[in-house]
């Protein structure tokens, strides 16, 4: 027998979760994908509550959990990882979709002690670009979820099937259309900032990534990425199913699953205590190397060139913020177009701007958006005030805080500054938060 317990943790620092099945067995975790919840696995538990003790949760804002937004992938594993300290389970294995599926990479990257086997639906080391899921953020704030909601199906389901089942399809509306869109916009903060792939090469358990075939979203270029940068990775493509595989092909989901993290539990899991082996860390000896001696001349030139003590260089910063700010291919043309002529000034703005400045903590990213405009209505600095109109949405500015900005600067820079600065925000605004159908 197996039972079923349902608990729903409040605390910021943890998840809303559900178990199914016998508490004796090894722990599987399933993750959702963004903007779905714990109920996208629902086909999948009746088989697997007969191997495991099947741990489920949904991500912040979502099914209604408590909405404490989670802007990065590794802040939604830590979240995981207290909530599963709380519950003393050490060792598991993980199957996540998507989002889900960032998770578990980001567990295996860098909690690999935790990890016994990793399953990765519709994944990828990275999801589109940063400026696709910052302007989805953009569209949110400004027309709510519903666009996104809409839409859902046609990213989630091939055609045929979202025409055969109305009903799952409508319920794919409902999920993301009750996400708390705070939290939904966060998550898409989360994705925009993942991106491991310089680093899969470093995940050291057996891996399953499993893709539709006609999944337009993350696909199968997208999976075979994974299975060639991941050493013990094995691919399975699953025939007419789109993005949310689980779903749409339940039985050859749950197939794959059970046959996958089967070969890892009769390899670690011991009966006796009901968790998976932990494996020994290896000691390393503690190197105590006493300080160098530093000739005085040396110091006396390191006062004068703050960088010599080891200050880091400002520029890897600034150019990470600055594509944060105005967006990946704003930057890419700015770098790609200079020459010898103008390929100094932006290095300048790129470590003075953006990493000296931009990066300060004394300001949040939405008061340095209010400042910037301000300050080029005041210097009428048109072209400038259009891409950082981008920005402000990026950063968190709605289109009526952006107006209450414009509207104080014509106090104090001029009507007739304003009124050019109004329409050009105005056709960047129509832009940006028009939602694409």
């Amino acid at each position: 027998m197996w039972e079923r317990e349902w608990v729903s943790e409040k605390s910021a620092e943890t998840l809303q979760y559900r178990f199914d099945g016998p508490e004796d067995a090894p722990v599987l975790i399933l993750g959702p994908s963004l903007g779905t919840t714990w109920h996208m696995w629902d086909r999948q538990v009746p088989e697997l509550v007969n191997h495991w003790r099947v741990f489920r949760y949904d991500l912040p804002g979502h099914g209604g959990a408590p909405a404490h937004p989670a802007g990065s992938v590794t802040e939604l594993a830590g979240r995981l990882l207290a909530t599963l300290d709380a519950l003393g389970v050490q060792r598991f294995g993980y199957a996540g979709c998507a989002l889900g599926g960032a998770v578990g990479v980001e567990l295996a990257l860098r909690h690999p002690e935790r990890l016994a086997s990793l399953g990765l639906i519709a994944a990828s080391p990275r999801f589109g670009t940063a400026d696709e899921f910052r302007q989805r953020g953009v569209i949110v704030r400004s027309n709510g979820l519903d666009p996104i909601a809409r839409t859902s199906p046609e990213r989630w389901f091939t055609g045929g099937f979202a025409a055969a089942q109305p009903a799952i399809t409508e319920w794919a509306v409902q999920m993301v259309r009750t996400t708390d869109p705070g939290c939904y916009i966060a998550a898409c903060e989360a994705l925009a900032g993942f991106d491991v792939r310089t680093e899969i090469a470093r995940i050291g358990v057996p891996t399953l990534v499993l893709v539709g075939s006609d999944d337009q979203v993350t696909g199968p270029a997208e999976a075979r990425t994974l299975v060639a940068g991941i050493p013990d990775a094995r691919l399975a493509v699953v025939p007419g199913a789109s993005h949310l595989v689980p779903v749409e092909q339940p039985a050859a989901v749950t197939d794959l699953l059970v046959r996958h993290f089967s070969t890892a539990w009769q390899q670690g899991f011991d009966s006796t205590t009901g968790q998976m082996a932990i494996p020994a860390a290896p000691v390393k000896p503690v190197l105590n190397p006493p300080p160098p001696v530093v000739p005085v001349a040396e110091i006396a030139a390191a006062v004068a060139q703050p960088e010599a003590l080891g200050r880091p260089d400002p520029y890897d910063a600034g150019l990470k913020v600055r594509r944060e700010v105005l967006g990946d291919a704003h930057v890419d043309r700015a770098l790609t177009s200079a020459d010898a002529f103008s390929g100094d000034f932006q290095e300048f703005i790129t470590r003075y701007a953006w990493g000296e400045i931009w990066d300060r903590p004394g300001l949040d990213r939405r008061s340095r958006s209010c400042v910037t405009l301000t300050a080029l209505v005041a210097g009428g600095h048109l072209d400038e005030l259009a891409f950082h109109t981008r920005a402000a949405l990026r950063n968190g500015l709605t289109p009526d805080e952006i107006k209450e900005v414009l509207l104080q600067a014509a106090v104090y820079c001029g009507v007739p500054a304003a009124n050019s600065a109004f329409k050009v925000a105005q056709a960047v605004i129509r832009e940006e938060t028009t939602p694409h159908e």
